[in-house]
């Protein structure tokens, strides 16, 4: 049987805490691995602990956009002295939403550099968060010699898309991918060897989810959505997917 990858979930979040040893005992029942990022300093020593208790968590360590005011050395020297145990770094990227002026997107991209030149020296994946700001992650990624980058949760155009995918990018879709039509293009519109399933939990999603915080346990429906969309079978689809997901992380 296949392994079905979370490319993307915040594991160590504390929304999880109360709920992990039942988390991860129905990720061995269904047969998933979690690509766990991190958000700081204080979060990606949570997932190296969570990745000690489980060798179904694959710990990415990184800062987040939203807290690139914090000093990254602490991260980085983290990272450097766990290199043999981190999957890969991540969450790292661009988001003006989190700053309000150009000073503060000049941090975010200083922090966001360091990461990805960490990433190329240490030979591990990226997650990236692209939130609004595609043309400027295009215009650095080209810099670096990292074999798996994936920008996590896609929302950009389909001309952004082709450019991912022209740059040799992955990209993932989520739960509302069951839900939204306009995911579903994209996702259609995307090279099959370059796709992904994530679930970004602790997001929570509307419609058929109900608001509920996003679980591993969504994925099965994501991949469902999945199957239909491409016209193959579940476990067809299911198998491309874990070849895609041992691509991007180098196994």
């Amino acid at each position: 049987m296949n392994w079905l990858y979370d490319a993307h979930i915040h594991l160590s979040d504390d929304e999880f805490k109360p709920d992990l040893p039942l988390i991860l005992l129905t990720m061995g029942r269904l047969k998933i691995k979690a690509c766990c990022v991190s958000m700081d300093y204080s979060s990606s020593g949570a997932t190296l602990a969570l990745a000690e208790k489980s060798k179904l968590v694959l710990p990415f360590l990184g800062m987040h956009p939203e807290r690139a005011g914090e000093d990254p050395e602490p991260i980085i020297n983290l990272i450097t002295n766990n290199s043999t145990r981190v999957s890969g770094i991540g969450e790292i990227g661009l988001d003006k939403t989190y700053v309000s002026d150009e000073e503060g997107f000049r941090k975010q991209v200083s922090v966001f550099e360091k990461m990805l030149s960490l990433a190329e020296k240490i030979r591990k994946p990226v997650s990236v968060h692209s939130r609004r700001t595609l043309e400027e992650i295009f215009a650095i990624l080209p810099s670096y010699r990292i074999n798996g980058i994936l920008l996590h949760w896609f929302a950009g155009s389909k001309k952004q898309l082709q450019r991912s995918m022209d740059i040799g990018c992955y990209v993932s879709y989520g739960p509302a991918m069951v839900y939204s039509k306009d995911k579903q293009v994209l996702f259609s519109c995307t090279m099959p060897e370059r796709l992904l399933l994530e679930t970004d939990g602790p997001v929570r999603f509307s419609k058929c989810f109900g608001q509920k915080t996003a679980q591993v346990t969504f994925l099965p429906s994501v991949l469902f959505t999945a199957s239909h969309i491409l016209g193959k079978g579940y476990d067809e689809t299911l198998e491309m997917l874990e070849r895609n997901a041992n691509s991007y992380l180098g196994i």
